[in-house]
């Protein structure tokens, strides 16, 4: 989905997943399967493409957004744009995590 949007893409498996992802500041309680690097923002999880792209754009204080577990309708887990669930903002004036973006909703980013 990344280099269909035009996103130069490097993969690399994480041997220590726990460890690997405290030192890049992500929370455990918020971590997920996937861990992306951009542009000095860590994104964790099934992150929409609108979210992801807004904090590029905008460059918030935050270490990155996180979809804690898999949810259904995610990208990549079925990419259903009614489902909803919570995108979460962390480290920086997001603290230990606030909500970012509310997926599945006519105003996502109205928190």
């Amino acid at each position: 989905m990344a280099r269909a949007r035009g996103y130069a893409v490097t993969m690399e498996e994480l041997t220590d997943p726990e460890a690997q992802k405290s030192a890049r500041g992500i929370p455990l309680n918020l971590a997920s399967c996937h861990t992306i690097e951009a542009d000095g923002y860590v994104f964790e999880g099934h992150v929409p493409f609108e979210a992801l792209e807004t904090v590029l754009k905008d460059r918030p204080d935050i270490t990155g957004l996180a979809v804690p577990g898999m949810p259904m309708g995610s990208p990549g887990m079925g990419d259903d744009p009614s489902a909803r669930y919570d995108v979460v903002a962390f480290g920086g004036e997001a603290g230990t995590g606030t909500v970012y973006y509310r997926a599945g909703t006519a105003q996502p980013f109205d928190t």
